[in-house]
C-alpha cells in the first residue's frame, strides 16, 4: 500500500479502534480496518454484547469516512459457532423482559430480531466494502452475518452449516433472504433444509466463497492483500459501485440503469479521474480524498 493512501485517509480520534469491545479487536491501517472476532475460546460465538458491538464498530467507520475497505476475520479454530446460548437463555430474545401480557411479549421478540438482523445489514449498508475471511467453521448466525458481505473466503478446511434447522428452527437473521442471491436458489434450499455441513471446496465452486487459500495464515494475508487493492482506487467509485450492485440486484434492470444515472449525475466529478490519468502518467500511485464523514460523526 502506497504511504499516500494513509495521507489521505487519518484515524478519527473516536475511531472504534481507539474503543476495548468484548467481542472484537479492531485495527486501522492505510485506509483497511481489520475487525477481528476475538473469543476463540468460545469459538467466537455471538453473545449478547455481540448484537451492539459489531453495528456500533461498522457504523463508526462509516462514519469517519476514512475507511475504504473492511476484512472481517476471525481468531481460533472456528470462524463463529453462530449464536451464544446466553442470548435465549439471559432474556436476550425475550425483548419486553419483565412483560406478562402475551401480545407484548410477542411484540418484544419482533422487535428484538429486527435488532438482530440490523448487526449484520450494518455490514450491507457501509459505504466501504467488506470482505469476510472464514475459517474452520462458519455456523449458524455467522453464516447469516458472511452473507451480508461483499465478498467471502474461506480456508480449504472450512465449512459452512446453516445449523439453525438442526436445532427446529427457522434461521431469521439474514440467511435465508440473501443466500439464494448469491448462490442458486436450489443449492440455498437445499443448504437451509438439511443443515449439512458444506465444505469449502463446495461452496466456492457455487460461488459463496470468492477463493479458498491453503491455512488460516495465508486466508488472512491473502484477504488483506485484497483489501489494499481496493483501498487504493477512488473511494467515491467504490461506493457508487456497491451501491450501483446492490441496487441492481433488488430492482429492475430498467431502474437500476435509472438509479445510476442519478447517481452519476450528482457524484461523478473529474477530480478523482484527473488523478488517476495524472498518477498514471507519472508512474506513481494515485492519491484520493477520502469520503466526507457522516452527518453528526465527531
Amino acid at each position: 500500500m502506497s504511504p499516500d493512501v494513509a495521507e489521505n485517509s487519518p484515524q478519527s480520534p473516536v475511531s472504534p479502534a481507539d474503543s476495548t469491545w468484548e467481542c472484537f479487536d479492531v485495527d486501522l491501517s492505510d485506509g483497511v480496518a481489520h475487525v477481528r472476532l476475538n473469543r476463540p475460546e468460545a469459538y467466537n460465538s455471538m453473545v449478547p454484547a455481540f448484537w451492539t458491538e459489531l453495528p456500533a464498530i461498522v457504523e463508526g467507520l462509516d462514519a469517519a469516512g476514512t475507511t475504504r475497505v473492511m476484512v472481517l476475520s476471525s481468531t481460533g479454530k472456528h470462524f463463529s459457532a453462530g449464536m451464544d446460548l446466553a442470548v435465549f437463555t439471559e432474556g436476550g430474545l425475550g425483548g419486553a423482559s419483565g412483560v406478562s401480557e402475551q401480545g407484548r411479549r410477542n411484540a418484544g421478540l419482533w422487535l428484538m430480531v429486527q435488532h438482530l438482523q440490523r448487526s449484520f445489514t450494518a455490514l450491507a449498508n457501509a459505504r466501504f466494502p467488506v470482505l469476510a475471511a472464514v475459517q474452520g467453521g462458519c455456523i449458524g448466525g455467522a453464516v447469516d452475518m458472511v452473507a451480508a458481505a461483499d465478498c467471502r473466503y474461506g480456508t480449504e478446511d472450512s465449512f459452512v452449516c446453516i445449523q439453525e434447522i438442526n436445532i427446529a428452527m427457522t434461521a431469521d437473521v439474514g440467511t435465508l433472504q440473501r443466500l439464494g442471491r448469491l448462490v442458486p436458489e436450489g443449492v440455498a434450499r437445499e443448504w437451509a433444509y438439511t443443515g449439512d455441513r458444506i465444505p469449502a471446496g463446495r461452496v466456492r465452486e457455487v460461488g459463496f466463497f470468492n477463493e479458498t487459500f491453503a491455512d488460516h495464515e495465508a486466508l488472512v494475508a491473502g484477504v488483506l492483500e485484497i483489501a489494499r487493492r481496493i483501498a487504493a482506487q477512488s473511494p467515491l467509485a467504490i461506493w457508487g459501485t456497491k451501491e450501483a450492485i446492490s441496487y441492481a440486484r433488488d430492482h429492475s434492470t430498467a431502474d437500476a440503469l435509472h438509479q445510476m444515472a442519478g447517481w452519476q449525475s450528482g457524484m461523478f466529478q473529474p477530480g478523482d479521474m484527473m488523478e488517476a490519468f495524472t498518477a498514471k502518467g507519472e508512474k506513481r500511485a494515485p492519491v484520493f480524498e477520502g469520503l466526507p464523514p457522516l452527518p453528526g460523526a465527531r
